[in-house]
């Protein structure tokens, strides 16, 4: 017979588990002075002999910031991108290289930099892995609204930001152009539909 307390336990919040399996040796494939880091390592299953090899590229994590103004429109970017080949409708965002900076600090001062906008309003939207099978990148994305002008300072665009176009899109337009597959950059979409629920269950103005 069934234990009836077992039954009548709460069940455990469903939740990722770190873990960690034996790593047998580990060596650099490729390591600069930027900010990532390609390495090998041979692992095995705990209790079992059988060794095998795991790429793991090293990231130190991104946030994204979607900015939503006072008529529902979206703060976004154009941006190429020379691996993937396309130019991408984008949020603003930005590498957490900046040591032990929190990652609001960072979505804040990415804002500034990149749209020249500053936020009052500041909530965690959603913390995600961008591929977790074979990067430890990790993704703060951020909901940023009261929207006002701000300077980027001193701060100069080099390279592919040079070259960057701000739009605002509404908010439903994004949603559509997500759902229908003609915007793709994961974090965009991710921030998007998250909105979306949170807007439907009522919960976006909740402290």
């Amino acid at each position: 017979m069934p234990d009836e307390t077992d039954l009548t336990a709460p069940a455990q919040p469903l939740a990722d588990r770190p873990m960690t399996w034996p790593v047998v040796s580990s060596r650099d494939l490729h390591r600069d002075d930027w900010v990532v880091a390609l390495r090998e390592d041979v692992i095995t299953r705990p209790g079992h002999p059988e060794q095998f090899s795991r790429l793991s590229l090293e990231h130190p994590g991104a946030v994204i910031v979607l900015a939503v103004d006072d008529d529902e429109q979206v703060v976004c970017l154009r941006q190429y991108r020379h691996t993937s080949g396309y130019e991408f409708v984008e949020l603003p965002a930005g590498l957490r290289d900046a040591g032990d900076e929190p990652a609001v600090e960072t979505a804040k001062r990415e804002l500034r930099e990149e749209v020249e906008l500053e936020a009052s309003d500041w909530r965690p939207l959603l913390s995600t892995f961008s591929s977790a099978g074979i990067s430890d990148e990790v993704h703060e994305i951020f909901l940023a609204r009261g929207l006002t002008p701000a300077s980027r300072g001193d701060f100069e665009m080099h390279h592919e930001e040079a070259e960057m176009e701000t739009l605002r899109v509404p908010m439903s337009e994004l949603l559509d152009a997500a759902l229908e597959g003609r915007v793709r950059q994961g974090p965009l979409v991710q921030a998007v539909l998250a909105y979306e629920v949170l807007r439907q269950r009522g919960t976006l103005d909740a402290s």
